[in-house]
């Protein structure tokens, strides 16, 4: 069973909900306390769903129902899915393209799931691709320039500099701890 909280968005936060599971006796039911969701290794009573409510509203978060924590998991599936698993990128904006597909107001969705996730939609698609670039570098089988065709960046400057932002490396960088390490395992 998943939970999203609304607001959740620093360790503190964490904590305190983690804290809240404990006094309810939920200790050895949580698998996961992640910033905006618990995961819980089986639903928990109604009772105990409804003090948690309680308490977490005490301390200025919010429970989700289940049909926003459920949109939030479809938005992370779309993004993770396009970037990832798709070799061909959407032809429209990513706004466009997630509205289209859930069905929902960009506007809506941006802003449940900035206010779950403690990051914007956007902030999370660049760290998708920031991931995906890194996976591309790894396996050196396509140029700099054709990594930033490949995920719709405007230019390889573009891609570098959100690379730098997101890793603190540049990609020629990465890609030359990369090659480094690999000589090092294989001298070993």
């Amino acid at each position: 069973m998943k939970l999203y909280i609304k607001y959740m968005v620093s360790n503190r936060c964490k904590a305190l909900v983690q804290e809240e599971l404990i006094s309810l006796g939920l200790q050895s039911e949580y698998v996961v306390v992640d910033l905006g969701m618990v995961e819980l290794h089986k639903d928990i009573t109604d009772i105990q769903l409804e003090q948690l409510k309680e308490n977490l509203s005490k301390a200025g978060l919010e429970l989700l129902d289940g049909s926003k924590g459920k949109l939030i998991d479809k938005i992370k599936s779309l993004i993770t899915d396009m970037i990832h698993s798709s070799e061909e990128q959407p032809k429209v904006n990513y706004s466009v393209y997630i509205s289209e597909k859930l069905g929902y107001n960009y506007t809506y969705l941006a802003n449940i799931f900035s206010e779950v996730k403690g990051i914007t939609i956007q902030q999370f698609i660049i760290i998708h691709k920031i991931e995906k670039a890194k996976e591309l570098l790894f396996y050196d089988e396509l140029s700099l320039t054709e990594i930033a065709h490949r995920l719709h960046y405007s230019s390889v400057a573009h891609l570098s500099s959100q690379f730098k932002k997101v890793t603190g490396l540049s990609p020629t960088f990465y890609k030359h701890i990369k090659n480094k390490r690999e000589g090092v395992l294989e001298n070993l």
